[in-house]
């Protein structure tokens, strides 16, 4: 069974990571705090503008989902191009599209064109796409056994932003008064550029030295082949369905909060240490891999991720959601950081790019429906049922878990043998 797990005849040789492959990880996590609190002030003050710029309020969410669209529709070209041009030049591209993104909200905004403001946000999502990539590019730089604290290290850097962004979104609103809001979205082509410069100065495109010369020679697989490995699709599990379960409680949880007797600040700061809660824990979370493995910190992730559901179906009161969107936090961080270390483990270098635009795809469109369909089952059944609804999800990724550590111990017992 070659394709089971990570053989050595497929991947990278189990070797520490190198202090350019470190340093590249720590400007990539620099830029993910802009980019993190780019989208944080998008997220904070998008629906609010696109309220006040529609004529038609129905449509004030509009700008805000194009965000996503933009996202997943983006997601595969970016991978390809990156393989063609370099990460750099992409990373670079992606910030600048995001950054042109923030010029034209605030030129929608200065002028009261709603469909202008559209395009401005859907930009924003293409920058997203590109940033997505970040956690990757830092893993392919180093070895097998340095993977999750070079994923780990770039997100830190959305700890900044899940503290900072609202707070900036608020200080820098009235940066060009009399206009409102216009400000908080210079400050995303801040973002943007400050993240070009970063790139331009201290980033270069990393050639791994501990790949081995029977992986970097090795012919492309089949990308349905590449998806059927046990560790892809435990990658796959726990990054798209561990994102989608994130994403359809929070998106709920603000309406829930106001609709159970809490104040819009009360449902507003849920959400911001929620946010801390989902990239507090990467400070440590790569220290965990390294003492308990992968496969256990995935583990604690899927079940911390259930206890949301639990904690949220045993009281309504505002400590009992603080509880539960905490947990949800953590949990999503340990199914993702564990679930991005597999990714890196599951491809060849030729095969990168095509199972890296797949995985990412496929987790904003989970992401995606996630957030689309929260709102519509929260209002047709409840607060209860949103949190019933991600168990199943959580069993799926559970079980993908389970059947590659049965995969690998089955190889580990072959080559004993």
């Amino acid at each position: 069974m070659p394709d089971v797990a990570a053989s050595s005849s497929t991947l990278p040789d189990p070797q520490p990571s190198d202090a350019s492959g470190r340093r590249g990880a720590c400007v990539l996590a620099l830029c993910q705090a802009f980019y993190t609190s780019s989208v944080s002030i998008d997220l904070t003050l998008t629906g609010l503008v696109g309220y006040t710029l529609a004529d038609d309020k129905a449509l004030a969410t509009l700008p805000f989902s194009l965000i996503t669209v933009a996202a997943a529709v983006t997601t595969i070209f970016a991978s390809f191009l990156m393989a063609r041009i370099g990460r750099r030049a992409g990373f670079a591209m992606g910030a600048g599209v995001g950054a042109v993104g923030g010029a034209i909200s605030v030129y929608a905004i200065f002028h009261h064109s709603f469909w202008a403001f559209c395009v401005g946000t859907a930009t924003v999502g293409v920058f997203q796409a590109f940033a997505q990539y970040y956690r990757l590019a830092a893993a392919d730089a180093v070895g097998i056994e340095a993977k999750g604290r070079a994923i780990s290290t770039v997100l830190t850097g959305g700890v900044v932003a899940a503290v900072a962004g609202p707070a900036l979104a608020a200080w820098s609103r009235d940066w060009l008064a009399p206009v409102a809001f216009a400000g908080s979205y210079a400050l995303v082509t801040a973002f943007g550029l400050l993240s070009i410069v970063l790139l331009a100065l201290f980033y270069r495109d990393h050639v791994p030295t501990h790949v081995s010369a029977t992986a970097e020679a090795a012919p492309a697989r089949p990308l349905g082949r590449i998806v059927r490995q046990p560790v892809f699709l435990a990658a796959l599990a726990n990054n798209a369905l561990g994102y989608a379960v994130m994403m359809f409680v929070m998106t709920a949880t603000p309406i829930a909060a106001v609709a159970c007797g809490h104040t819009i600040g009360d449902g507003a700061q849920i959400i911001q240490w929620h946010l801390v809660g989902m990239f507090a824990p990467s400070f440590f979370s790569a220290r965990l891999i390294g003492r308990f493995g992968v496969l256990r910190v995935i583990g604690a992730g899927t079940v911390l991720s259930a206890l949301c559901g639990v904690i949220a179906l045993h009281s309504t009161d505002l400590p009992h959601f603080y509880a539960a969107l905490a947990c949800l936090g953590v949990g999503w961080n340990f199914m993702f950081v564990g679930g991005s270390t597999l990714l890196a483990q599951s491809y060849r270098p030729s095969e990168r790019a095509k199972t890296q635009a797949t995985s990412e795809f496929t987790t904003f469109a989970c992401s995606a429906l996630g957030s689309l369909f929260a709102g519509q089952l929260l209002a047709h059944f409840g607060w209860a049922v949103i949190n019933v609804a991600i168990l199943p999800l959580l069993g799926v990724a559970a079980l993908a878990t389970l059947a590659f550590a049965w995969s690998r111990s089955r190889v580990v017992a072959a080559a004993a043998s």
